[in-house]
């Protein structure tokens, strides 16, 4: 793994590059940054450390990224691949990557026959049908969700759900210290 020196020592070399590629002067490169040509003669060779205060006006000037001038690696594969999880009768689908805090999930829910058996645990739930019917028992209500609708309840209240009438998946934001979601703006009625 590079060391913060070594990726500090690559940076000048790849200054006298993209500027030789360009065919631009330190003189002229100088007028467009502000920055002297000493200055940016020592940075190419070495002899000055980059700053951000050098680096911003330079990746300006020549219209990269910061990152290709300092090397930065890259990002790497943005893509989320989840797992799936049985949990019970469900597939559970994590969509966060990261431990704590709200978690998102997508869960495949089967029609459950069985006696509802409500459960509570700290925390609070936001349910989004994306597809099929959930019955949701919330304390002593009984809710049937449609595609397209939602449900947010504090999972200290007794609460079980099942698909109705065949399986739904529904997405999940659960925030396990009782963290809620917090909407931006409003949908327009209709």
């Amino acid at each position: 793994m590079e060391t913060t020196d070594d990726v500090l020592a690559g940076v000048g070399p790849r200054l006298r590059r993209l500027r030789q590629e360009r065919n631009v002067t330190l003189t002229a490169l100088a007028e467009v940054t502000g920055i002297s040509v000493s200055t940016l003669s020592r940075l190419e060779s070495g002899k000055r450390r980059p700053s951000l205060e050098l680096l911003l006006p330079l990746a300006q000037a020549h219209r990269v990224p910061l990152d290709e001038l300092v090397g930065a690696p890259d990002v790497g594969d943005p893509r989320i691949r989840p797992r799936p999880q049985r949990m019970a009768d469900m597939t559970v689908l994590p969509l966060t990557r990261r431990p704590g805090g709200m978690q998102a999930f997508k869960m495949i829910v089967p029609e459950r026959r069985s006696t509802p058996d409500p459960q509570t645990h700290e925390g609070y739930d936001w349910l989004y049908v994306l597809n099929g019917r959930l019955r949701l028992l919330l304390g002593d209500r009984e809710l049937i969700l449609e595609p397209g609708e939602a449900a947010e309840f504090d999972t200290r209240l007794p609460h079980w759900f099942s698909g109705h009438g065949g399986t739904v998946e529904v997405l999940s934001l659960f925030g396990p210290q009782g963290e809620r979601m917090h909407l931006r703006a409003r949908p327009k009625r209709s």
